[in-house]
C-alpha cells in the first residue's frame, strides 16, 4: 500500500576476526569485532600482553595477515625475549610480516609544551603501508597517556588513535591498558571503555595462596557473547581460554556394556558399565579405590581401547608398580601405546588449570576410556567451590565426548555421611560405589556396595573385597543370623558350620544304619507271615480237595447200591436228577410201590 515503509531487513551480527586462542573464539563466539578497537584492561600479570601478541602471531602465521606491536612500556626487545618461550615460532616470523615499534619513553624525558601522538602516528601509517598491515596492537597505551596529566587531553587524544584507525580501514585494532589494584576501574581514564566495541578484562588474583587467572568480556557492539568469567591459563602453546560447555546437554546414551575390571564386580552391576557413562569410586584411603580403578583400565586395554590414567599427587611409574602386586600389569600397554599416564601435583596450579590440562590430554590421546585418581585431589588447591564447579564439568565434557570415565574420590569416612563427597559429584555419576572398612574382633576387613547404578539391575549387598596374588575379588555373601560376616569371623563360623554338618551327617549315618535294620528285620517277620499264611492256604485247599472226593466217593457207593438192589433205573436217574431229597423219596415211593405190588401178587395166588 501508498505511505507504508518497507520494514527493515534484519539486523546482521557484526563481523569478526579469530583470535586464534583457544577457547577465546568460542566466548566471543568468533573473535573481535572487524575493522573495530578492542579494548584488554586488567592488572600485571593478567595476561593482557599476552593475548595481544598470540593473536598477531596467529594472524601472521596461519592467515598469512601483516602487523605491527607499538610498544609503549616494555621494549620490543624484551616483549619478543618473554614470548620465546612459547611454541609460536616467533623468531621464524618474518620482519616484513610483523613489525615491533618502540614508542617507549625514557623516564629522562621532560615534558615542554603540548603533546600529541600525531608524528607516532604518521611513523605508524608509513610503516603499515610499507608492509601491508591490516592488524595493530598498541600496548600498555596508558603509560603513554600518563605525560599528558590532563583528562581532557587524554580523552582527545584517545579520538584521535580512533579517528586514524577507522580512516586507515586497519582489519582489527587492540589496545592494552591497566586498571587500577582493585582489578576494576582505569587510573584516569574510564572513558576508554565507551569509546571501543569490544572491552576484555583479564584478571590476576590469589585464592588459598594459588595464583588465580580469569577473563571476562564485558562490553560486546552488535554481538551476543558469553558474558562470565571463564579461567584461563599459559602453556606452552600461550594462552588457553577454559570456554564453558553448551548449555544444552546433547549426550547420547548407549546400551553397550563394558567391563567394570572383573566377572564378579560386573556381576553386581548387573553386566558391567554402560559405554559413556560415568563411575565414581569413593572411599577412605586404603579401600583399594586405586586398585579397581587400575583394574578398570587394565579390562579397557585388554578390549583394545585407547585409555588415560591420570593420577594427582602419585607418580604414575610408582602407581602401575604397585598394582603388580595385585596382578594388575599396566606397563605392556604402556609401552603399545594404548594406555597413557599422567601425574600432576595438585598444589601448585588451580582447579581450573587442572581441567585445561585435562582436556588438552584428551585431545592429544584420544581415549575411550579415562581414569582420574583421585578426582577429589583437586579441592587441595583454589578453593572447594571453585572444585566442584570444575569436577562437575569435566562429568559433562566426558559425556559429551562419549568416555567411559571412571573417577576416585575421597571421603571422610563417617558413615552414612561420609559415603557422599566434598566435591558433591555422587549425584551427576551414573554409578556409585562405595568402598569401606568393617572392623571387628581386632580384624579390618575391605567391604564393597553399589549404592546406585542408573538405568540397570544392581545387587544391594555388601561384598568382601579380597586382594590376592590372582588380583582383587569378591566373596560369596556370608550371613548368621541376619548380619554379614567377613574375615576371621567368617572363617570361624564356616568352620563351626562344617563341624555341625559333620556330626549333624554321622547322626544321620546312624539313625539310617538303624532304620535299615529295622526295616530287614520287619521284613523278615513279614516274609515268615506270608510264609504261614502260605501253609494255611495249602491246607485249606487240601482240605477243600478231600471234602469234594468224598462227596464224589459217597455217591458212587450209593449208585451201587441201588444196582445191587435192583432198582428202578429210570427212577433213580430220575431222582438223581431231582437232587438227594427226591431222590430219597422216589427210592422211598418205590418201595412202597414194590411192597404194593407183592402184595397184591400173593392175593392173586
Amino acid at each position: 500500500m501508498a505511505g507504508l515503509k518497507k520494514a527493515p531487513a534484519q539486523a546482521q551480527a557484526s563481523p569478526k576476526i579469530a583470535t586464534g586462542i583457544q577457547g577465546f573464539d568460542e566466548l566471543s563466539q568468533g573473535g573481535l569485532p572487524r575493522q573495530r578497537i578492542s579494548l584488554l584492561k586488567g592488572g600485571p600479570g593478567s595476561g593482557k600482553t599476552v593475548f595481544a601478541l598470540q593473536t598477531l602471531v596467529n594472524a601472521v602465521r596461519d592467515r598469512q595477515e601483516a602487523g605491527v606491536f607499538v610498544a609503549f612500556e616494555e621494549s620490543a626487545r624484551q616483549i619478543v625475549a618473554n614470548a620465546i618461550g612459547f611454541d609460536w615460532g616467533l623468531a621464524a616470523v618474518p620482519k616484513h610480516k610483523l613489525f615491533f615499534m618502540d614508542a617507549q619513553l625514557s623516564p629522562e624525558v621532560v615534558q615542554s609544551g603540548e603533546f600529541d601522538l600525531s608524528g607516532m602516528l604518521a611513523m605508524l601509517k608509513a610503516k603499515m603501508g610499507e608492509i601491508g598491515a591490516r592488524w595493530i596492537v598498541f600496548d600498555g597505551l596508558d603509560v603513554l597517556l600518563t605525560l599528558l596529566r590532563d583528562p581532557a587531553a587524554e580523552m582527545r587524544e584517545i579520538y584521535r588513535i580512533r579517528d586514524w584507525l577507522a580512516v586507515n580501514q586497519v582489519e582489527a585494532a587492540i589496545i592494552t591498558a591497566k586498571v587500577d589494584g582493585a582489578g576494576a576501574d582505569f587510573v584516569n581514564y574510564g572513558f576508554m571503555e565507551f569509546m571501543v566495541d569490544c572491552v576484555v578484562r583479564f584478571e590476576r588474583r590469589l585464592d588459598c595462596g594459588v595464583a588465580l587467572h580469569r577473563i571476562q568480556i564485558t562490553k560486546y557492539r552488535g554481538s551476543d557473547f558469553a558474558a562470565g568469567e571463564y579461567p584461563v591459563s599459559f602453556g606452552s602453546g600461550g594462552m588457553i581460554v577454559d570456554a564453558p560447555e553448551r548449555t544444552e546437554i546433547q549426550q547420547v546414551a548407549s546400551a553397550e556394556r563394558v567391563s567394570a575390571g572383573f566377572e564378579r564386580l560386573d556381576t553386581m552391576l548387573g553386566g558391567g558399565l554402560f559405554r559413556g557413562s560415568s563411575t565414581l569410586i569413593t572411599g577412605v584411603p586404603g579401600t583399594s579405590k586405586t586398585t579397581l580403578a587400575g583394574k578398570f583400565a587394565e579390562a579397557a586395554c585388554q578390549r583394545g581401547e585407547r585409555t588415560l590414567f591420570v593420577s594427582f599427587d602419585e607418580s604414575a611409574e610408582r602407581i602401575a608398580l604397585n598394582l603388580t602386586s595385585v596382578s594388575i600389569q599396566l606397563k605392556p600397554h604402556l609401552k603399545s601405546g594404548l594406555l597413557k599416564m599422567y601425574s600432576g601435583r595438585t598444589e601448585s596450579i588451580s582447579a581450573e588449570d587442572h581441567l585445561l590440562k585435562l582436556k588438552a590430554l584428551i585431545r592429544e590421546h584420544r581415549p575411550q576410556c579415562l581414569v582420574i585418581d583421585p578426582l577429589s585431589a583437586i579441592a587441595k588447591s583454589g578453593g572447594l567451590q571453585a572444585a566442584r564447579a570444575v569436577a562437575n564439568r569435566f562429568i559433562y565434557m566426558a559425556k559429551d565426548e562419549k568416555i567411559t570415565v571412571l573417577v576416585t574420590a575421597i571421603n571422610d569416612g563417617a558413615e552414612p555421611e561420609g559415603e557422599a563427597t566434598d566435591l558433591q559429584i555422587s549425584m551427576i555419576a551414573d554409578t556409585w560405589i562405595h568402598l569401606s572398612y568393617l572392623i571387628r574382633n581386632g580384624e579390618r576387613n575391605r567391604a564393597l556396595t553399589i549404592i546406585k547404578s542408573r538405568g540397570t539391575w544392581h545387587s544391594n549387598q555388601v561384598r568382601e573385597l579380597i586382594l590376592s596374588d590372582a588380583g582383587p575379588m569378591l566373596a560369596d555373601v556370608y550371613t548368621a543370623g541376619g548380619e554379614v560376616l567377613m574375615g576371621t569371623l567368617r572363617w570361624e563360623k564356616e568352620e563351626e558350620e562344617k563341624a555341625k554338618a559333620v556330626q549333624r551327617r554321622s547322626e544321620f549315618d546312624l539313625k539310617h544304619g538303624a532304620l535299615e535294620l529295622a526295616e530287614a528285620d520287619t521284613r523278615a517277620r513279614i516274609k515268615d507271615l506270608e510264609q504261614g499264611l502260605q501253609r494255611q492256604r495249602l491246607e485249606l485247599a487240601t482240605y477243600s480237595s478231600g471234602n469234594e472226593a468224598r462227596i464224589v466217593s459217597s455217591s458212587d457207593r450209593e449208585k451201587e447200591l441201588r444196582r445191587i438192589r435192583s432198582a428202578d433205573l429210570t427212577t433213580l436217574e430220575t431222582a438223581d436228577s431231582l437232587g438227594p431229597p427226591a431222590r430219597s423219596g422216589a427210592l422211598n415211593g418205590a418201595g412202597k410201590s414194590g411192597q404194593k405190588l407183592k402184595v397184591e401178587a400173593r392175593n392173586d395166588s
